[in-house]
Parts: structure tokens; sequence; C-alpha cells
């Protein structure tokens, strides 16, 4: 009894020392040295200060960047300490109600804008903090960022070509486009082009639209 008893102790130890200690302790070495800026939290760095990771959305209003879309985490959007989605049915009248002040925040920014609002600029997602947005997204803000920053909607293109994934095979999933990424390019390019007399005014106030949903 009392040999069980010793055998079976000294193997839990040593499967508690394996599976609790060495193994995640080598996993975590191997993440740094072969995928060192994921094993980090896919930091993104401006200068050489965080500005934010890859794998967690960012709220923007200025009418110049191309929007995220809504976020339901409280108490503030895209609160990474309070993944949630927002739980609204489809036909619950405060979600109808946030999607029709969202739909009329984007007409009110570009009143050009033709054609349907996509889905995901007006509702959240499961974990409220996409940091993705499709492209069909990014590219029905395409006119008011141009009109805003002066930039060549031609060149705006080419910028979203460049920051779109594309899904590893064709049906599992649609191409995306990191808003935080897209939009710290933007700065870049917006520094590099500074056209004379900057965008439509009008086009560049700041637009109140509620970043929760």
């Amino acid at each position: 009894m009392m040999h069980d008893l010793k055998a079976a102790t000294i193997l839990l130890l040593f499967l508690a020392a394996l599976t609790g200690l060495v193994y995640p302790l080598a996993m975590t070495g191997i993440g740094r040295e072969v995928f060192p800026a994921r094993a980090g939290g896919s930091l993104m760095r401006v200068g050489g200060r965080v500005v934010g990771s890859r794998l967690i959305g960012q709220y923007f209003r200025g009418n110049g960047y191309f929007w995220s879309r809504p976020s339901a985490t409280a108490p503030v959007p895209y609160n990474a300490d309070g993944s949630s989605p927002s739980n609204l049915s489809p036909d619950n009248p405060v979600l109808l109600r946030h999607v029709g002040a969202r739909v009329k925040a984007l007409r009110a920014a570009d009143p050009g804008a033709r054609g349907r609002v996509p889905v995901d600029l007006v509702t959240s997602s499961g974990s409220g903090l996409d940091p993705d947005i499709s492209l069909a997204a990014a590219r029905y803000q395409l006119d008011r960022v141009a009109a805003c920053t002066g930039i060549a909607k031609s060149r705006l293109q080419a910028l979203l070509a460049r920051y779109t994934s594309r899904p590893f095979a064709a049906f599992m999933g649609e191409p995306v486009v990191n808003v935080l990424a897209v939009n710290l390019a933007l700065d870049r390019l917006r520094a590099r082009h500074r056209p004379p007399g900057g965008g439509a005014r009008g086009m560049c106030r700041r637009t109140p639209v509620s970043g929760r949903m």
C-alpha cells in the first residue's frame, strides 16, 4: 500500500512539473525564438513607442481615418479586460436603435456614399475586440478618407491592397483589413503627401459616433 502511494505521488509530482513547468516554459521559449513578434503580443510601435496590438482593435473617430467596427465592451470600447459581445438579439429594439444611429453617423460623415452599409460597420463582433474589418467595409470608407486627407482615391486603394489579409483558403473566410495597421500607414502617407490646403475641411470634422454597440 505504502509502495503504491509513494509511486503515485512521485508520478503526480513528475507529471505536474512536466506539464505545468517544463512544457509551458519550453513552448514559451520556442515561441519567442521562432515567432518573437507574435509571442510578444503582436505589438505595433511608432518611434519606439507601443501604440497598440494587431490583435486588439482600437476606436477611431476622425473622418480622416478608417473606422473600426463597433465594440460592446464596458466601460469603454475595445476594453481588453472586459471582452464581451452585446448579447442583443437581431430583433432587439436596442440593437436596432444602435444600428440606426451608426448608419446615420456613417451617412452624415459621407453624404455621397452609395449602396448598403457593410454589416460589420454597424454591429460589434463576438469578442468586442476585433481588430479587422472586411475589405468591403474599408472600401465603403474610401471616399470619405480621400476627401478629408486630400490623398487620391487610387493611392488609398493601393494602400488597402497592401494591408489586406487574404483567407488561408477561399472557403474559410474573406479578405480583411487590420484597421490599426492601415491607419498607421495612412499617417505615414499623409505626412509625405500633405497637399496644399489639406483635404476638404468640412469632411475632416470629428463626427460624433458611438464606438459601443
